[in-house]
């Protein structure tokens, strides 16, 4: 491991890009104010779960080799692009209709249960090369080599990374659950918050398809 000045300098840059918002972040938030707080919770451990995909098969090599192939990139980009605009067109749909069916007393299950919320999570995380590409071009700036251990290192770091992000996950879940209690009867107000998170996984689904190759 690096020594303390570098591992805090390694925590306070990870912490600044967990709060960052991303298609984790945007995913908990329309999962909670669709389902709940154990559905957001769920998702929220899903996609810590998928980080760590990330960080495996960056300390196996997988995901250089992933990186380095022009045809395993765009496989892997074209998955998760699909997969987060799918979701975001649900997430924006299944909001109207909600909504809608309210407006004449009917009800509309929109929970999907905290097992599959969770499945989602790995998946939304896991398919996203955005994230692989993130760690091997930040990680190893902070693996100290005369320590050896290199893999163990990067695994270790990783995972600090990864619960950074698990933990503002949780957070906007319990902000998003928070509001989901309060604004009950204003239905308005979660349409609209469901909307804007359906709508921002659509443009970073479409961002993740024209992304392209690091370089090197």
């Amino acid at each position: 491991m690096p020594d303390l000045t570098q591992l805090a300098l390694f925590f306070a840059a990870a912490l600044l890009l967990a709060i960052t918002p991303g298609p984790g972040i945007f995913y908990v938030a329309a999962r909670t104010l669709s389902g709940g707080r154990t559905e957001g919770l769920a998702s929220t451990f899903g996609t810590g779960i998928g980080g760590m995909v990330h960080v495996i098969a960056g300390s196996l090599g997988i995901s250089a080799l992933v990186l380095a192939s022009a045809e395993l990139f765009t496989a892997l980009k074209l998955v998760g692009a699909v997969y987060l605009v799918w979701i975001g067109f649900r997430t924006f749909q299944s909001a109207r209709r909600e909504t809608a069916a309210a407006l004449v007393g009917e009800t509309v299950a929109t929970s999907i249960g905290p097992r599959r919320a969770f499945r989602e999570g790995i998946l939304v995380e896991a398919t996203n090369p955005k994230t692989a590409a993130f760690f091997l071009a930040f990680i190893p700036q902070f693996v100290d080599l005369t320590r050896g251990h290199v893999a163990l290192q990067f695994v270790a770091l990783g995972f600090i990374s990864v619960a950074l992000n698990t933990l503002a996950d949780a957070v906007v879940t319990l902000a998003a659950s928070r509001i989901r209690e309060s604004a009950t009867a204003r239905l308005s107000l979660i349409r609209r918050l469901r909307e804007i998170s359906g709508g921002a996984m659509i443009a970073l689904g479409v961002g993740l398809a024209l992304t392209r190759r690091p370089a090197g």
